[in-house]
């Protein structure tokens, strides 16, 4: 009994000083890999309301006494979306924001290692935040919608092309164990895994249920 609690106890703290060590030994501390977010998050929150300011949504009694700052967006837009001051009449750019948003989100899913509880949350909560910002994209000036989707866009772009070996050598960026030599086929097999596995699983609810209504 003693012997099994202090496994217990002693096992997680040599597990931490462990994890500890190698941060400190290959310099490479998960914190890192968050600085460019914190950096960006920032930017992507004052040019939005930038962009807001500039066509006039201001909230409340505001928005009437201020109206467009700058009245050259309400005939700068394009194809769909004449009026950069006018929410997309046909939700075009607010639907393309929350699937873009949802693959890039998808995307760091499948990864080949099982998620933690405390990941498949994050996952969760931000597929929820994907397609809550649909409706508030669609209600917001197209000039707001048109950066986010952009923004969006650019981040998908990016984040494939990371994953491409070749890009990888050509920006020395080091090979790391486990680096995978097709990434983009094993990105296919693997949702295409996870569907199966979805599948199956709903079989067999849908079998066990059937079995207990007889």
């Amino acid at each position: 009994m003693l012997s099994a609690l202090l496994t217990k106890v002693y096992v997680p703290q040599r597990m931490k000083t462990a994890v500890k060590n190698f941060y400190i030994r290959d310099n490479c501390h998960p914190f890192k890999a968050t600085i460019l977010i914190w950096v960006q998050l920032p930017m992507w929150i004052c040019l939005s309301f930038a962009l807001r300011n500039m066509t006039g949504a201001f909230p409340g009694k505001l928005a009437q006494d201020l109206g467009v700052l700058v009245p050259a967006l309400t005939s700068e837009g394009t194809l769909w979306f004449p009026d950069l001051t006018q929410p997309d009449p046909y939700w075009i750019l607010p639907i393309m924001l929350g699937l873009t948003n949802l693959m890039v989100i998808e995307m760091h899913a499948l990864r080949p290692t099982k998620p933690s509880k405390f990941q498949r949350r994050v996952t969760i909560f931000l597929r929820c935040l994907s397609v809550a910002m649909v409706p508030i994209a669609a209600s917001l000036p197209t000039a707001m919608s048109l950066y986010w989707t952009v923004s969006s866009v650019f981040g998908l772009g990016q984040n494939l092309l990371l994953k491409s070996p070749k890009f990888r050598r050509i920006s020395r960026i080091p090979k790391i164990h486990g680096e995978s030599a097709t990434p983009y086929r094993d990105m296919v097999n693997s949702a295409k895994d996870k569907v199966l596995r979805t599948n199956r699983r709903k079989d067999t609810v849908t079998s066990t249920q059937s079995k207990g209504n007889s």
